[in-house]
């Protein structure tokens, strides 16, 4: 038996993220029936580096595909080590032995599969005529999560773009104007409020453990995706925004420890019974999505397991067809 490596530049040139989109939207839906197993994240802290581990395994059922992923957050990386934030190793199990036939860079399905969570929510929580994208952060999730949404959103008229630094902001706009092929105005602004004010998506993603987005920034039929608050203590939105909002989570486990509701749950500003569904649920039609065009949505996404391992095992197909990658007799 012998298992495939693939590096994360490898895994990068054999994705697009039309098809982690499809993908993804699977995992949900049957994560959403009940068909996975999937315990909530496992979290090392290393408080002295500012940083953490998190292991996810996952097995979903109908679909025959079993993945783990270990994924670090190392915010000060770029800079004191020049080395990515978000740093992440896929291994894909072979249901019926336990082998790990794969052992893959895990970045770039990071990046993809968390895109293409944006872009579901909005798909079934944003209003179907939604012309302007207020992106609150400007790294490489924000890209991910634009040119993900470019998939259900294809005629986009404005995309207004907010950063601590006039650098990120600016190579954002020259990234993103060149991935998207022009076809976007990308448009750098100087403060959160005119990111967000008139939008009609909203999506953040930065590690903030304050809120950035306030409530008197949103109007009636915005939807707004929080990627950034992904571990205890972060949050990115003013708590009065979830009173207002349906509130749609991708793990209610995972969301309620570490995710954009975590801070809000633990002071006793909302309770469970203000979270609307997961968006498995959604998905699956067992609940409806956006109901009236004035609703304000919000999304809060925390990762899951499932979303990198059908996300893997397509990087995995794709490379034994390809001929990409070693084998090499791990065990």
């Amino acid at each position: 038996m012998e298992t495939l490596i693939l590096t994360d530049d490898e895994v990068k040139q054999l994705l697009s993220i039309s098809e982690v989109v499809e993908a993804v939207e699977l995992a949900f839906k049957q994560k959403g029936l009940g068909r996975v197993q999937m315990p909530a994240k496992i979290y090392l802290y290393f408080k002295k580096y500012n940083g953490d581990l998190r292991a996810m395994p996952t097995f979903l059922e109908d679909l025959d595909i079993s993945a783990v992923k270990i994924v670090n957050v190392h915010p000060n990386n770029p800079i004191e080590n020049d080395i990515p934030t978000v740093m992440a190793v896929i291994a894909l199990i072979d249901p019926r032995t336990g082998a790990p036939i794969a052992i893959m860079g895990g970045k770039t399905i990071t990046d993809m599969r968390t895109g293409a969570a944006g872009s579901i929510a909005a798909k079934y929580l944003a209003r179907n005529d939604s012309k302007t994208i207020g992106l609150v952060g400007a790294g490489a999730q924000a890209k991910a999560q634009l040119i993900s949404l470019l998939e259900v959103y294809e005629k986009l008229e404005e995309v207004r773009v907010w950063s601590r630094t006039e650098e990120t902001k600016k190579n954002f706009v020259t990234e993103t104007q060149q991935a998207c092929r022009n076809l976007i105005q990308v448009i750098p602004v100087a403060s959160i409020r005119k990111a967000v004010e008139g939008a009609d998506i909203v999506v953040t993603t930065t590690p903030s453990r304050k809120p950035l987005v306030m409530n008197d920034m949103v109007s009636a039929g915005m939807h707004i995706n929080c990627i950034g608050a992904d571990a205890v203590g972060k949050e990115e939105l003013d708590p009065n925004i979830l009173k207002r909002a349906k509130v749609v989570v991708d793990d209610w486990e995972q969301a309620s420890h570490s995710g954009e509701i975590n801070v809000p749950l633990s002071r006793g500003i909302i309770t469970k019974d203000d979270v609307w569904a997961e968006i498995g649920e959604i998905v699956a039609g067992l609940k409806l999505g956006r109901q009236r065009q004035d609703e304000i949505t919000v999304f809060t996404s925390t990762g899951l397991a499932v979303q990198d391992a059908v996300t893997a095992k397509i990087a995995y197909s794709k490379a034994l067809v390809a001929k990409v990658g070693r084998l090499i007799k791990i065990t």
